[in-house]
C-alpha cells in the first residue's frame, strides 16, 4: 500500500517485488497450492484480485493507494473485503479461512475490533457515498473512490494502533474524521456470528457418561439437522437440558452420551446448511509459512457450509470383585448339665465340709439331722465297748499273777 511519487509505469516495475506494490495492485505472486484438506468448520476463500480502487492517501506520512479485495469462496460466491493489516502484503491467489477476531495473526495489534466493525457498518459500501458525504459534511462532489479511501483509513486507525491519515483530499478527510469520531457511539459492538463452526473438533473420554462439550456457532437463523454416526445406544444430548437432540442451533452445547457397558469406540456428528457470511467476519491466510495480509468482510454473502466433530471413548474399567465376608463362627452349644442323681434312701449324705469363712452355715434340717443323731449313738456304743474290753483284759491279767 506504500507508493512513491514515480510515474505509475515506473512505480509498478520498481515495486513489483515489494510489499507496497503487492498491497496496492494485488500483483500476482506464484499461485498458492490448495491445502491438502479443507479447513474444517469454516468458510474458505481465495484472493482473486481487486474489486474496486480508491484514491491515493497518505498514512503515517507514507503515500498509499487502497482497494477493496475480492475473496472467492469455494461455492463460487464472492465477498468484498477490506484490509486490516497495514504492514503486511497480500499474496496473489492466497487461500483464506474464516476465523475469530481473537485469532488475528497480522503485524498490527487489531487494537479495537469493535470499532472496526462499526466503521464497516457505517462506512462505504454499506452506506452509499452521497449519504455518507452528507453525514460527514463533505463539500462538493464526493466520489466512491474517496468514500472507499476514507473508510479504509478509518479501519486502519482502529486495526493498527497509531495509524493516522496524514494527507488526503478534503472529502476523504471529512469522511475519515466523521467515522473515527463516531465509532464509539454504540455502547457494545459484538463480533458477528460465525457462519458455521463446532468447537472443539475432537474430544475423548470414558464410557459411562457424557463425552465431549461441543459448542455450535452459526449465523444461520434457526435449527440445523444433525447427521449422527454412532454405535447403538450412543446419542447426542444437549448438555444444559440433558435431552437427546436431532437438531441444534447457534449457541447450543452438546455431547455424546455413552452407556456404561459400551466397548471402546467413537462417534461423530455433522451439520450442513446455507448461511450468511456477515459483515465484519475476519479471514486470515491459511498458509502460516507464507504470510498474507488479513482481510475483513465489507459486505454479507450467502454460502453453503458444513462442519463436524468426533468423540472417542474407552470402555469403563471392570469393577474389582469385593472379597466375600468370612462367615461368623456359630456359637458352640453349651453342654446340657448332667442331672444330679438323688441319693438313695439307704445312703447317708455326707455333711458339707466345715467352712472357715465368717459366713453363717446353713441350718441342718430334715433327714440330715436324723443321720447325725444315729452317728452319735453309734459312737457312744463303740466307746462303751472299748472300756469294757479294757477292764476285762486288766482283770484277767491280775488273776494270772495271783495264781
Amino acid at each position: 500500500m506504500i507508493h512513491s511519487n514515480l510515474p505509475r509505469s515506473t512505480a509498478r516495475v520498481g515495486l513489483a517485488a515489494t510489499v507496497a506494490g503487492l498491497l496496492a495492485f494485488g500483483l500476482a505472486a506464484p499461485a498458492a497450492a490448495d491445502p491438502a484438506e479443507p479447513y474444517e468448520g469454516s468458510v474458505r476463500g481465495r484472493y482473486v484480485g481487486n474489486a474496486e480502487s480508491g484514491e491515493r492517501i497518505e498514512v503515517n506520512g507514507q503515500r498509499t493507494e487502497v482497494s477493496l479485495f475480492n475473496l472467492e469462496l469455494e461455492n463460487g460466491n464472492t465477498l468484498t473485503t477490506y484490509c486490516i493489516d497495514f504492514e503486511t502484503a497480500i499474496r496473489g491467489n492466497a487461500w483464506y479461512r474464516e476465523d475469530a477476531w481473537s485469532n488475528y495473526p497480522g503485524k498490527g495489534d487489531f487494537a479495537e475490533p469493535g470499532k472496526v466493525h462499526w466503521v464497516l457498518q457505517n462506512g462505504y459500501p454499506a452506506v452509499d457515498t452521497a449519504t455518507l458525504a452528507e453525514a460527514a459534511g463533505a463539500t462538493g462532489r464526493t466520489t466512491d473512490a474517496q468514500a472507499l479511501s476514507a473508510t479504509q483509513a478509518a479501519i486502519w486507525h482502529f486495526s493498527n494502533d497509531g495509524a493516522e491519515l496524514t494527507a488526503a483530499h478534503p472529502n476523504v478527510e471529512a469522511i475519515y474524521d466523521y467515522l473515527v469520531e463516531h465509532a464509539d457511539e454504540l455502547p457494545q459492538i459484538e463480533e458477528p456470528d460465525a457462519t458455521l463452526s463446532i468447537t472443539p473438533g475432537e474430544a475423548s473420554g470414558e464410557a459411562g457418561g457424557t463425552v465431549g462439550e461441543f459448542l455450535v456457532e452459526t449465523s444461520f437463523e434457526g435449527d440445523i439437522d444433525v447427521d449422527l454416526e454412532a454405535p447403538d445406544g450412543v446419542v447426542l444430548v444437549d448438555l444444559e437440558s440433558g435431552e437427546v437432540v436431532d437438531e441444534v442451533g447457534n449457541g447450543d452445547t452438546v455431547g455424546f452420551s455413552v452407556p456404561e457397558d459400551a466397548a471402546d469406540g467413537s462417534a461423530s456428528f455433522s451439520l450442513s446448511t446455507t448461511a450468511t457470511v456477515q459483515t465484519g467476519r475476519l479471514f486470515k491466510g491459511e498458509d502460516e509459512n507464507n504470510p498474507t495480509q488479513t482481510l475483513i468482510t465489507a459486505q454479507e454473502g450467502e454460502v453453503e457450509v458444513s462442519a463436524s466433530a468426533t468423540a472417542s471413548w474407552t470402555a469403563a474399567p471392570e469393577p474389582s470383585p469385593s472379597p466375600s465376608p468370612s462367615p461368623e463362627p456359630s456359637p458352640s452349644p453349651s453342654p446340657e448339665p448332667s442331672p444330679t442323681p438323688s441319693p438313695s434312701p439307704s445312703e447317708t449324705p455326707t455333711p458339707p465340709p466345715a467352712d472357715d469363712r465368717d459366713e453363717p452355715s446353713l441350718p441342718v434340717t430334715g433327714s440330715a439331722l436324723a443321720g447325725l443323731v444315729a452317728a452319735g449313738v453309734a459312737a457312744l456304743g463303740a466307746g462303751a465297748g472299748a472300756i469294757y474290753l479294757s477292764r476285762k483284759r486288766k482283770s484277767s491279767a491280775n488273776e494270772s499273777v495271783e495264781g
